[in-house]
Parts: C-alpha cells; structure tokens; sequence
C-alpha cells in the first residue's frame, strides 16, 4: 500500500489504519483478545503498517494488545495514540506518554494526539497553551514524532496551531457523517494537515449487514449512535441500496467502496476497525478501488440521502 505523508511530518502513514478502540474491551460486546491480536497482524500483513489506539480504550488495554501483535514488526510500524482529556495538565500528558510507551513496547510514538478538546467529559479546564507546551517537549525528546488531535473543531485546531506544528486532526467522517467538510476541511487542506477519519464505516452502518429492526446489546456503543436511530437509519437503507451497483460495478464490498470514496477526499485518510482478520484484509483491499471523478460526485450525492436530513455536528453518540 503506498504510504503518505502526515501532515508536514517524517511519518508516512497508509491511507487505510488499523483502528483498535474494539481491542480494549471497554464498550464493546464479544471481543477477545486473541482474535484481536491475529486480526492486527492481518491487517499488517496485508499492508496496513498505520495502527490507531488510545490510553482510553479500555485504560491501556488496546495499547497492550497492539504491542503483543506488532512488538517483532516495530521498526516497520506506526503507532498513533492518544492522550484523553483528563490528563491534559503539563505533567499528566508526560504521564499519560510514558505509560502508553510502557504499554505499547517502545521507545517512541509516530503520532501522539488529544483525544477530546479540554472541558469535554466534564474533564477540567486546562489551556491548550499548556497542553501544547507538554506535547512539544515530548517531541525535542524524541519521545513522539509528530502531535495531533482528535475532536477539534476548525476554531479549536487554529488555536492549538498557535503553540505548535498540528499534523493532524481526527474527526467522525463517514459518507454518512460529514460535518468536517464544512469545518475543518477546508482549513486542514490549506495549512497541509492530514485528516484521519475515525468511524468511516458510520460504526458498520455503511457494510450494509444491519437490516432494519436491528437491535444492538446495550453494552455496544453503537445502541446510543444517532446513525441506528429511527429515520436516521432508514434513510441510510435508501442509501445502501443505491451504493450496490456502484459496488457490484468494481467488484468489492459496501465497505469498501465507502473507504475508498473516503481515501479519494482532501487530505483523507480511514482509520478502519476490526475485529476479525479477514475483515482487516477486506479493509486493506480498499485502497485498490479506484473511483472516477464521476463515481466519487455520485457516491457524494447518495450519502446526501442521510446527512441532508439531520445535524450531523456534535458527536455521533446520544450519551
């Protein structure tokens, strides 16, 4: 898979990541670790060497989990992970850093970002002055090679540019959730920062394998995603139907039309999760699917089917 450049980095990334917040268990159903072991070296060996995780997802647990996966590979790997929100004090985010570096086996980050802007979750006020500041440090170090963040708005990713180099932003974008197009979009394409699509998948909606009257655990997540709510997902089946030609026409799945529709935006990259090895290997076969200039505008127009028709600003979950 041909690598990219993040933001205006040294890290190269692929275009299609490996997401991982399912491998640390917290807010997922029927996960294991085994599976999610073998299903992050698939998705290595099938060429995706970009892996996403979060000392959130279930407090180090993923960051333990890739480690265990990829720890021989390291060398020809790149981790991304995260700093939450309640550890965005100067010495909580060196903290923060130094624990996922024990968790994931190594001496660096290839990219080390704020999960969620500071005051969400109820976490504490803390200034991104002071959150950069930590973050650059870690960065003369060595300890982290580039900084990101995850969850900005346009105006919070201008502030943050103020007190340091950005090469990054992770927002919610699907087909079928587009928010940042109309903010962040623009101002990531003019100042070169990548943008890594978290959810491109809508959480599974745009694979096509929920039909209506599908009714998730109430410990999934996605039982609180607005995407699986009444005429939310009912205009997302209309949508569903009209991507299976396009599908059919290039010979691949639902999912990976919508991952390759995403990689062919500005600056856009997919994180994808899974949590079996063949799902990671479908994922990487994404980056193979080339779309026209015309297929991309009438994949843009079916996605309008959803977004069109409710605000898809704030975050995707009712929680």
């Amino acid at each position: 898979m041909e690598k990219r450049t993040l933001g205006t980095s040294t890290v190269k990334i692929t275009p299609i990541l490996m997401g991982t917040w399912q491998a640390g268990k917290r807010m997922w159903v029927g996960i294991e670790d085994a599976d999610s072991i073998k299903t992050i070296r698939a998705a290595y060996e099938a060429g995706i060497t970009t892996i996403d995780t979060a000392e959130i997802y279930g407090d180090g647990h993923s960051e333990q989990i890739v480690a265990q996966a990829l720890s021989d590979v390291r060398d020809r790997v790149e981790y991304a992970t995260k700093v939450f929100s309640n550890h965005l004090k100067y010495q909580q985010v060196i903290e923060a850093c130094e624990r996922s570096l024990k968790n994931l086996q190594t001496d660096y980050i290839d990219l080390y970002q704020i999960h969620w802007p500071s005051g969400s979750f109820k976490s504490e006020i803390v200034s991104i002055e002071e959150t950069m500041s930590a973050l650059n440090h870690l960065k003369e170090q060595g300890k982290i090679r580039a900084i990101g963040v995850s969850n900005f708005s346009r105006e919070q990713l201008a502030e943050a540019v103020q007190y340091g180099r950005i090469d990054s932003l992770q927002p919610a974008y699907s087909l079928f959730w587009r928010n940042v197009e109309t903010d962040a979009m623009p101002y990531c394409v003019e100042n070169n920062i990548s943008i890594l699509a978290y959810s491109p998948l809508a959480q599974g909606l745009l694979t096509g394998k929920f039909a209506p009257g599908h009714k998730f655990d109430p410990e999934d997540n996605r039982s609180q995603n607005k995407l699986f709510q009444g005429e939310n997902f009912e205009r997302a089946q209309q949508a569903l139907e009209q991507l299976r030609p396009v599908a059919e026409k290039h010979n691949c799945s639902l999912a990976q039309l919508a991952l390759a529709w995403l990689i062919a935006q500005p600056q856009s990259n997919a994180i994808a999760g899974a949590r079996y090895p063949q799902q990671a290997q479908d994922n990487a076969k994404a980056a193979e699917v080339k779309l026209s200039a015309e297929e991309i505008a009438q994949i843009d127009n079916i996605g309008r089917i959803v977004t069109s028709h409710f605000d898809n600003t704030g975050i995707m979950w009712e929680w």
